[in-house]
């Protein structure tokens, strides 16, 4: 018999004292309430625990996180009753001799269920079999002893054997202070395991929840191929009490959130629980790195079963001629669409990465992984931006030294997973100015030559709007280099190339400059400079921009099956060859 029942009888049985069971009543309501409500970490209201559950321990007030037990992060991941634990027993020792230790473990196992602050294992997401770990912050909030370390190193072992990809869950105060320098060389021991896997070629994601602090944040928390991070969790080297105890400084707000590290770079983006399980699918889908030898192996060619009608081909509105400057004028419009208007039309799913891992985020050059059909690739773009206040913050499309060092990164990383890259190009130039220039922006652009000539998977280069300087150069290092019909390419600006060439400085000589500079698409195809005109609207793109991004869409099609039937050493020395013949003079 429930509680309510129980009443209900006393109050037929007590008639006499009507007004004392119904105080009693109340007040077993009340106590009914308080039991259901929980009290959220992040806003202090107390709220009803049914429905937090419900949305995956998150505050239906404010969207604070609640911190979850391990089984929980287990069920909102894995298939159902697909998680295998891996090394649940593991001899335990006491290495400093420390008085309590043992004891304070055994309440911890007590507490807790678990058999020590992390569990790992093999699971399945949406069928697809992954090792995954999970660290909890009940247990000795999460620190790093020599058993953590030692299951963290051997299920990330036994992924590599199996040749699974591990998604690792972080959460910890840091190095366990009890197990002294053993402790501290569990950093070295999990972040050796990590990289012997990426070299593998396997897949390594972690995701920071709250908190992710000390060694931990040191070590294998920050060595993810992709580094997700759940909203407003607390994540650093050192926590906000150990700089205050340390030298007196006091931490500003929002320092050493999630969305403080996406913005300096050091995370790839903020992830949503009611997400986990989706964004894992898609990783494990995007990282797989296929091995295959042309683009149609794994490609869905029903995704490319339009094709351009006859009355399109044969219409006379492809562009009229027009002079080098108006050409200029018209990829400086707003209106033209930027590279995430193709991007959202070319691809059929595009997920930004953010940031270099080592300063900031640059808004001024975009990156990510995109699919057409069954294929990923990485895709990387300058981006100006579509009104003035948009403008301003992605620096009008210049992109600083952080911005060349995460496309850097993700080229990289696209070699890893064997995915080809498509770059669009779409800028004034890289930032002229001192921020720049004490971040070391000629490095970066210099260090992206280098690498793109040498990497091993097909780039695709797409000039869509302005092209300038070193700065676009950065992105241009490819097998296929294409422009719209209406772009340009060109050492610099016609203002620039007036007012140094000829002390220009009304800007009276720009038009003449622009034609002298040989900036357009016909100029440099003539050149052997670019390898394709694709051809726009009479009027330019912005009268039918379908038309333009299926034109786009079949050229990564037919080039990348192309490119993608070559060897690694073929595709590289063809690369090396096309720029060492381009613009030469024959001077032998």
């Amino acid at each position: 018999m429930n509680l309510y029942n129980k009443l209900e009888e006393k109050l037929k049985n007590k008639s006499e004292d009507t007004q004392e069971t119904v105080e009693e009543i109340k007040t077993a309501e009340t106590k009914t309430e308080e039991v259901n409500l929980i009290k959220c970490p992040k806003c202090g209201k107390m709220v009803d625990r049914t429905r937090v559950v419900k949305k995956k321990y998150v505050c239906y007030e404010c969207g604070g996180y609640f911190r979850i037990k391990t089984n929980n992060r287990i069920r909102m991941v894995a298939d159902p009753k697909s998680f295998e634990p891996w090394f649940e027993d593991m001899e335990v020792s006491n290495p400093l001799e420390y008085e309590g230790y043992e004891e304070k473990l055994a309440a911890a196992r007590e507490k807790t269920g678990l058999k020590e602050a992390v569990t790992v294992g093999r699971c399945k997401v949406y069928g697809n079999d992954i090792v995954l770990g999970v660290c909890d912050s009940r247990f000795m909030m999460a620190s790093m002893g020599h058993v953590v370390g030692e299951k963290i190193t051997k299920a990330i072992e036994r992924a590599t054997e199996l040749r699974l990809p591990v998604f690792m869950f972080c959460c910890s105060g840091g190095a366990r202070m009890q197990e002294g320098i053993v402790s501290l060389m569990q950093m070295a021991k999990t972040s050796s395991a990590i990289k012997k896997h990426g070299d593998e070629g396997l897949l390594y994601c972690s995701i920071l929840t709250d908190p992710t602090t000390g060694g931990v944040t040191a070590s294998f928390a920050m060595l993810g191929d992709v580094i997700m991070a759940e909203p407003g969790a607390l994540i650093g080297f050192a926590g906000p009490r150990v700089i205050k105890q340390t030298i007196g400084q006091e931490l500003p707000e929002g320092f050493q959130t999630s969305e403080f590290l996406v913005e300096h770079g050091f995370v790839d983006g903020i992830v949503l629980r009611e997400n986990l399980k989706k964004t894992i699918h898609f990783l494990i889908k995007s990282h797989r790195g296929t091995g295959k030898k042309t683009y149609a192996d794994f490609c869905d060619e029903s995704n490319f079963h339009f094709e351009l009608s006859e009355d399109l081909k044969e219409q006379s509105w492809y562009s009229k001629p027009r002079s080098a400057w108006e050409k200029v004028k018209a990829v400086r419009q707003v209106e033209r669409p930027s590279a995430t208007d193709y991007m959202e039309h070319i691809f059929d799913i595009f997920v930004e990465a953010h940031g270099d891992r080592g300063f900031s985020d640059d808004k001024a050059l975009i990156g990510g992984i995109g699919f057409i059909g069954g294929q990923p690739m990485t895709v990387i773009a300058d981006l100006k931006g579509k009104d003035i206040k948009e403008c301003q913050e992605r620096n009008f499309g210049m992109p600083l030294p952080e911005g060349y060092r995460k496309a850097l990164r993700l080229m990289k990383q696209a070699e890893k997973f064997n995915r080809p890259i498509i770059t669009f190009v779409d800028t004034p130039g890289a930032y002229p100015g001192l921020k720049a220039e004490k971040h070391g922006i000629g490095e970066a652009i210099a260090r992206n030559l280098m690498e793109m000539s040498q990497l091993t998977v097909p780039i695709i280069v797409i000039v869509i709007g302005e092209g300038g300087s070193g700065g676009a150069l950065a992105l241009s290092i490819g097998d296929r280099m294409v422009m719209l019909e209406n772009s340009v390419y060109s050492v610099l600006s016609p203002e620039g190339f007036s007012s140094i060439l000829w002390k220009d400085k009304d800007g009276s000589r720009v038009q003449e400059a622009a034609e002298l500079m040989k900036l357009t698409a016909e100029d440099l195809y003539e050149m052997k400079i670019i390898d394709k005109i694709i051809k726009e609207p009479r009027g330019g793109i912005t009268k039918n921009r379908e038309y333009v991004y299926k034109r786009l869409r079949i050229y990564l099609r037919d080039n990348l099956e192309e490119l993608m039937k070559l060897s690694k050493t073929s595709l590289i020395n063809k690369r090396y060859n096309k720029f060492r013949e381009m613009g030469r003079i024959n001077n032998d």
